[in-house]
């Protein structure tokens, strides 16, 4: 099904769901879909492929204060969707029976109406896969394409109407060596360009050749470093588990605690937007509620703005800016600085090029440290030149410390990364980094 025979098949069961309420009930409703090609490589070569078109609605029936939520497989099919939706709202009214008052529920009641879509250039499926066995001549690459649309939409039984889509591709891929050797990288976007895709593929390779020579082995301690893009994702992914939501910040589990008690910052350099405006998440959330361009979350090394749920709106008492419950940004981004990605290990100088982390928990929540470990593309640089692979090591490190004093430069480009999980559905979560170069990183074992 298109992409537009989807949105108004949307509205169509919505108004007419909306009319088969009873009494005071109102109606949420939010779809979300996708019409994705995959294909699996090993070995360079095309291993499995295949195509996913999917929608399912969440349903949220409210009376007064009470309500009950639920959700159902849409087939595209208008009369069998109808009758699935009427089940459904007749097990919600009787779930809802029983349910106690919600004092958080909050929702548009005067929301407006509103269309975005990302429009992306892709390849066709067979040509983007003609690139990649291109690209991955005479390596044992192996990886996962996805690609395609996806959208997302709400619509409630007052009105409000509400459509966003996007068409982006996400390439996640490894260059296996022996064993346990292998490096690993990505090329994500809304469009594909052949000679960004074959930059990488060449790091890839010259990381591979790397990984060839005998490791070395470090013991534990500081060591200047530079953490590339995918490796201040997983950083920035333990940073935003409570580190930016209004409820964590006011029961005190933000990690970002010191920033709350002691007046704690980063760097100045650091300045961390929620920007919608830029990712491939829709600009509205399930309750109704529009989502700003941005919402600045760190300004100059300082805590600027919260993500605030309708949820902790109604509890805390402030207006909501569309986060979801969760509170957890969908379209992180963090502005680039100066250091010129070319001229990084020369900037480097004699350290380590961390290219992942993983494994990541933190070891002190209320100190904002964390705990990982080093796996793939992970090397020693001598004089700018990458000399050997390392033994994987456990750091132990605060962000405080490595985007705060010991933060010399992050680069002059900030990379784009889309979350690559496929667990329900294509993932709809963005990020924007940079890579950093740190004085010191502390590594335990």
């Amino acid at each position: 099904m298109s992409v537009d025979d989807a949105r108004e098949r949307f509205d169509d069961l919505v108004t007419w769901a909306t009319g088969t309420l009873r009494g005071d009930e109102v109606l949420l409703a939010s779809l979300r879909g996708e019409n994705s090609d995959f294909v699996r490589f090993n070995h360079g070569a095309v291993r499995q492929a295949g195509s996913v078109q999917q929608q399912s609605l969440a349903i949220d029936l409210i009376s007064g204060r009470n309500h009950a939520e639920g959700s159902v497989t849409l087939t595209g099919h208008p009369a069998t969707d109808q009758v699935r939706v009427a089940v459904l709202l007749d097990d919600l009214r009787a779930q809802r029976a029983v349910l106690p008052e919600d004092p958080y529920l909050l929702f548009a009641t005067d929301g407006s109406d509103s269309e975005r879509s990302v429009l992306g250039e892709l390849p066709a499926a067979a040509d983007a896969v003609d690139a990649v066995s291109t690209g991955a001549t005479g390596n044992d690459f192996v990886g996962i394409y996805a690609a395609g649309s996806t959208f997302e939409a709400f619509g409630s039984s007052m009105g409000q109407r509400n459509w966003f889509d996007a068409t982006t591709f996400n390439l996640d891929w490894s260059l296996h060596l022996r064993g346990d050797k292998a490096t690993k990288n990505a090329y994500a976007g809304t469009s594909w360009d052949e000679q960004a895709f074959r930059s990488k593929i060449d790091w890839s390779v010259r990381e591979l050749v790397a990984l060839g020579r005998p490791p070395k082995n470090l013991p534990p301690g500081g060591y200047r470093s530079y953490l590339a893009p995918a490796a201040m994702q997983e950083i920035m992914g333990m940073l935003s588990w409570g580190g930016f939501g209004l409820r964590a910040h006011e029961t005190r589990q933000t990690p970002l605690l010191r920033m709350v008690t002691e007046g704690a910052s980063f760097a100045p350099a650091v300045s961390i937007v929620e920007d919608i405006a830029g990712g491939v998440a829709p600009d509205f959330q399930r309750a109704g509620f529009q989502r700003p361009n941005a919402v600045q979350l760190i300004t100059n090394g300082a805590f600027d703005s919260h993500l605030v749920s309708p949820r902790s709106a109604q509890e805390y008492g402030v207006a909501t800016n569309g986060a979801e419950d969760y509170e957890y940004p969908l379209a992180l981004a963090m502005s680039p600085g100066s250091l010129p990605a070319a001229g990084l290990l020369d900037a480097l100088d004699t350290g380590l090029y961390i290219g992942n982390l993983w494994y990541l928990n933190f070891s002190d929540r209320t100190a904002c440290r964390t705990t990982g470990m080093t796996r793939f593309g992970t090397f020693w640089v001598e004089g700018g030149e990458i000399v050997a692979p390392i033994e994987v090591l456990r750091f132990d490190d605060s962000a405080f410390n490595l985007l705060g004093d010991r933060l010399e430069g992050l680069t002059e480009t900030a990379e784009t990364i889309l979350d690559s999980s496929t667990y329900e559905h294509r993932s709809m979560e963005s990020l924007r980094l940079p890579g950093a170069l740190v004085s010191e990183m502390t590594f335990t074992l």
